[in-house]
């Protein structure tokens, strides 16, 4: 600098304290959370270089290095970063297709998505069409007609947790030249991977597994096709949606330790779910890692391993029922959302949106296994069972 510091005003001194161009002291194990919106340039051409970062907008280092790891968990060439799981599908959704288009989506999807389909698409001139969870690669293309663009997946289903044959579908669409994109937070890109299996766009809630401590918002979307990667990369630059520096922090401290819980959350939900499923007030327990589930054989085919999460069908009886079980419970939570170290229940019934034979019959309720001890988690739900008579 040669302007003599000293001859400063406070000021001027004070607003420039602690530039961003000092090297850093300590080579830390993490990378260095820098938050700004302003990018210092260079030099006057750097303003304008095609090839650098010029902005603050998901452009930090944390940001590359939360996307990096992200490439390496999804094993895909490119990655966006968005402020929430929900802000993920519908960024997806919105940057393939147009008016005019076409949406084939499975009738068991995230409630959000398909009211997202239901309300802004469809004033956006996009129709969205629903076809049952167990519906063929063939059953499904059959109802594919020239305005069709996308066919959106999600296996299993978010509350009654129905298997699709991912791969065969891809595979088919691919070939009528129609894309696909899946929701895959129950397997959080960990236990399984759509774009090595043929998907287009494979999206992840982060707020789920991934950040695994229920304290932040972020979702991401993968993809291999250069032109879906450039269609994300555009939609992006053109709504001007950013993840802050702070959340793309907590994202990668919880990727590098998402093997280890994972793998707790996945036994320990195992072992939970075949208790619940031998309970005389149970009538089945819907995980497709249970040999007798309608979607064992896909799940045991594609997947490495099962997450935490599933549903369970209760015998018959009134909802004033179902609300007693629940607030019975004491260790666990009573909250939507889940992928996170505590365990958590809801009713499922009032937000069900179409019928299903899989839970017709009775009340459904879901369960989020947390990182608690399984016998402590059964002794809490045989309370709440004991509270249905």
């Amino acid at each position: 600098m040669s302007l003599d510091p000293k001859s400063l005003k406070d000021a001027t001194a004070l607003t420039h304290v602690g530039a961003s161009d000092q090297p850093l002291r300590t080579r830390a194990v993490a990378p260095a959370l820098q938050r700004g919106s302003t990018v210092l340039m260079p030099d006057a051409a750097s303003l304008y270089a095609s090839d650098t970062p010029t902005y603050g907008m998901n452009s930090h280092t944390i940001h590359a290095a939360l996307v990096d790891g992200l490439k390496a968990l999804e094993h895909a060439a490119h990655v966006e970063l968005y402020t929430s799981g929900l802000a993920a599908v519908t960024g997806a959704i919105a940057a393939v297709v147009k008016a005019g288009d076409g949406v084939l989506a499975v009738d068991s999807l995230y409630g959000p998505t398909r009211r997202f389909c239901d309300s802004y698409l469809a004033r956006m001139g996009v129709a969205t069409r629903y076809f049952p969870p167990t519906a063929s690669a063939e059953e499904i293309l059959a109802l594919a007609g020239p305005a069709t663009r996308l066919i959106f997946l999600e296996s299993p289903g978010s509350l009654t947790f129905e298997m699709q044959d991912v791969p065969a579908i891809a595979a088919a669409a691919r070939a009528r030249g129609l894309l696909t994109a899946v929701d895959n937070t129950w397997a959080s890109g960990l236990l399984f991977r759509p774009v090595e299996h043929g998907v287009d766009l494979s999206i992840q809630a982060l707020t789920k597994y991934v950040c695994g401590h229920s304290d932040t918002f972020l979702g991401s979307v993968a993809t291999n096709d250069p032109e879906v990667a450039a269609a994300l990369t555009g939609y992006v630059r053109d709504t001007g949606a950013s993840v802050s520096p702070d959340d793309a922090f907590q994202g990668l401290r919880g990727l590098r330790t998402l093997e280890v819980r994972l793998k707790r959350h996945g036994e320990s939900g195992l072992a939970v779910a075949e208790w619940f499923a031998a309970q005389p007030e149970v009538l089945r327990v819907l995980h497709p890692a249970l040999p007798g589930d309608p979607g064992h054989a896909i799940w045991r085919r594609d997947f490495t391993g099962a997450a935490g999460l599933f549903g369970a069908v209760l015998k018959p009886v009134a909802r004033a029922k179902v609300e007693a079980f629940l607030n019975r419970l004491e260790l666990f939570g009573l909250g939507f959302s889940w992928g996170g170290y505590e365990s958590l229940a809801i009713h499922c019934d009032p937000q069900m949106k179409r019928n299903c034979g899989l839970v017709s019959d009775g009340q459904l309720v879901r369960l989020n296994i947390g990182l608690e001890d399984p016998t402590d988690l059964i002794a809490d739900l045989r309370q709440g069972l004991d509270a249905l008579a």
